[in-house]
């Protein structure tokens, strides 16, 4: 078991678009994990391309477990209107575009976080991501790296009663975050669907806002039903069990 950890630098504004909005869509501050499980599977399928899109996504699914993102730099959210075009003909005065309400975040650094069974996949995407063009999120938000990316040790006996993580924890009624700031968001484990259920999760993100920026925090949570598991010179994070 190990974990490929690795810093990105957003070129650009990217739109992480929260699945249920459409009409003024919102965005992501950081990577939900099915963006950063997309990311993984498109670099390896850019790499080796020698089977269908589809089953490298099922390969990294099948072996990822746990997947992560977490503000390095602060970010910044503004919301834009943007055109989109709904038909390509119409009569004469007839209407082609609508205009649509998208919010679009900057933050210069983010941290990437994956943990796999297979060390040999693990392997392989870290040689994928030095190669292939790499997105935040969409095929519009360009992203390259701006670390090695590094392989470390997993250790998944953490006995300690009271963690500090800086990434995403899942959030139901029973977790117990002690301190720290941050924020809830619905977000998909992954994504491909399981039968019919395609569910979002609710996940708490270690940010606080300060004059309507978001800089990253800590949280600091009491376990109880969750998996920890401690990647080596990166710290903490938690999963549903």
């Amino acid at each position: 078991m190990k974990a490929l950890v690795f810093d990105i630098r957003v070129n650009s504004l990217y739109s992480i678009r929260i699945p249920f909005t459409w009409q003024s869509a919102l965005t992501y501050p950081v990577l939900p994990p099915s963006a950063v499980i997309g990311m993984l599977a498109n670099a390896l399928q850019r790499n080796k391309n020698n089977k269908h899109p589809l089953e490298y996504l099922d390969l990294v699914e099948d072996n990822i477990l746990w997947a992560g993102s977490r503000l390095l730099t602060p970010c910044v959210i503004k919301s834009y209107i943007t055109s989109a075009i709904v038909k390509w003909e119409d009569t004469l005065g007839g209407k082609f575009t609508n205009a649509l309400g998208r919010q679009y975040a900057y933050s210069k650094k983010i941290q990437i976080a994956a943990i796999f069974k297979s060390d040999t996949l693990t392997s392989d995407i870290a040689e994928a991501l030095k190669t292939s063009p790499l997105t935040c999120g969409d095929s519009e938000s360009p992203i390259s790296l701006d670390s090695e990316v590094m392989i470390k040790d997993v250790a998944d006996d953490i006995k300690d009663e009271t963690i500090q993580t800086e990434y995403p924890v899942p959030f139901t009624k029973d977790t117990k975050i002690e301190d720290g700031n941050g924020q809830v968001y619905l977000m998909h484990e992954r994504c491909k669907k399981s039968g019919n259920n395609f569910p979002l999760v609710s996940y708490m993100v270690p940010i606080r806002e300060e004059q309507k920026i978001l800089k990253p925090s800590s949280l600091t949570v009491k376990v109880s039903d969750e998996k920890v598991f401690e990647i080596k010179g990166i710290g903490n994070v938690l999963s549903k069990r």
